[in-house]
């Protein structure tokens, strides 16, 4: 502003600014890499340019199923109504053709002799009643239909036939979108960080996984993928490549028995993508490691699954989940508190690669860890002990404080008695 007043000079303004940024450090953020699937399994995938969208009509129940819930309340509601509306004018057309118009509320035994179709129906509104009674079933007794109108027969057949369909598509559309298997998905969790540690001699890439209802998951298994953007030698760019992970599974028919959470691990051997990765390289690679928890719900005996994805910023090298399950007072007590929690334990640095190839670098890690917790061992110890020995000598320093000094009396026979008070 002062500049645009021609106060001071637009040329010292612009010197200034720039002496003022000039000392301040440039951080760029590094982009954030999109992933495949979102740590609360969600697909982050969008589709665009669908031409055929008439596909969707096709197979209109999962559409349905598939609305938000408030698109599908409105469909739910303006279908009755729709249906409502519609007969409601089909049972005023059959009145106003029969003349049941000119008698308002006439019964089938007048002494007129005139019966009409439906009694009681001399208007829309009073059509728009017994259509909603005749498809809902409620039945007041003062609208109801005669044997003098075949037409009329026909068309509440046709309403009942009509009604039960939409009771039946839109219930059911309703039960589907409750009883979803990823509703049940939402209790199965996963850690939030990945670990790569050494188990039994072998770099291991590990994760937690746990159940946190009572009702298990029968016939439980999890599946490994790793994703990633890869070229292939005629120079073909395949943004999303998709290679399978072996999961290492005791068990002969590869299910888990997920009654308290479990840990699972996969081998980096050369099967493994990640046999040629190190600590140093893994921060810089662009891939993503999916995991898919499948299995049967034990009280719906729907199928359900469950997905979360670990990029390299959330794969900890050189750490261990900690124990969270304890016996207390003969049962299992697990400890969610602690769920993702990890502790650093020792691992070679490089990859598993090269592990293989010099094993002797795997001793050395181990010799270094046992040398630096036996030295940690000393130091706690000797500060303890010189703790100790602090604290002894203020105790005698504070006892010696309360000790009694000797005082001496002088008698008239000029005796001198030590008496101690």
């Amino acid at each position: 502003m002062l500049a645009r007043k021609s106060i001071i000079p637009e040329e010292y303004v612009l010197a200034r600014i720039a002496a003022e940024n000039l000392g301040k450090p440039r951080i760029r953020d590094r982009p954030r890499k999109a992933r495949f699937i979102a740590k609360n399994g969600a697909c982050n995938l969008a589709h665009k340019n669908i031409r055929e969208q008439g596909r969707f009509l096709q197979d209109i129940f999962t559409t349905l199923v598939d609305l938000k819930w408030r698109h599908t309340l409105v469909i739910f509601t303006m279908s009755f109504l729709c249906s409502w509306l519609f007969f409601a004018m089909v049972w005023w057309l059959v009145a106003f053709a029969h003349g049941d118009m000119n008698y308002p509320c006439v019964q089938s035994d007048n002494i007129s002799g005139w019966k009409p179709c439906v009694t009681c129906v001399s208007s829309f509104t009073s059509a728009f009643l017994f259509s909603i009674e005749v498809q809902v079933t409620i039945g007041f007794g003062g609208r109801m239909m005669t044997e003098e109108c075949a037409i009329a027969i026909i068309v509440l057949i046709f309403q009942n036939i009509v009604g039960l369909i939409i009771n039946a598509v839109m219930l059911g559309c309703i039960f589907m979108k409750t009883a979803q298997a990823h509703r049940r998905a939402e209790t199965l969790i996963f850690s939030r960080n990945a670990v790569i540690a050494v188990r039994n001699g072998r770099l291991c890439f590990m994760f937690r996984v746990g159940d946190l209802r009572k009702s298990m998951i029968i016939s439980a298994s999890v599946r490994i993928q790793v994703v990633k953007k890869t070229t292939t030698p005629e120079g073909e760019v395949i943004p999303i490549h998709q290679q399978d992970v072996p999961v290492d599974n005791p068990l002969e028919s590869n299910n888990i028995f997920l009654v308290a959470p479990l840990i699972v691990c996969h081998i980096i051997d050369k099967r493994s993508p990640l046999y040629d990765i190190s600590a140093y390289d893994l921060a810089s690679q662009d891939l993503e490691i999916i995991v898919i928890l499948e299995g049967v719900v034990e009280t719906t005996g729907i199928t359900t699954q469950a997905r979360t994805s670990y990029i390299a910023e959330e794969i900890l090298w050189g750490h261990r989940f900690v124990p969270i399950v304890t016996e207390e007072e003969g049962a299992y007590a697990v400890d969610y508190s602690k769920f993702g929690n990890t502790t650093k334990v020792a691992a070679p640095r490089c990859s598993a690669k090269e592990l293989d190839e010099k094993p002797s670098i795997l001793i050395q890690t181990l010799q270094k860890s046992e040398l630096s917790h036996q030295n940690s061992l000393r130091k706690r110890n000797s500060m303890r002990r010189n703790n100790s020995i602090r604290r002894n000598n203020s105790i005698r320093r504070n006892n010696s404080s309360f000790i009694v000094p000797k005082v001496q009396f002088m008698t008239p026979e000029g005796n001198q008695n030590a008496v101690e008070t």
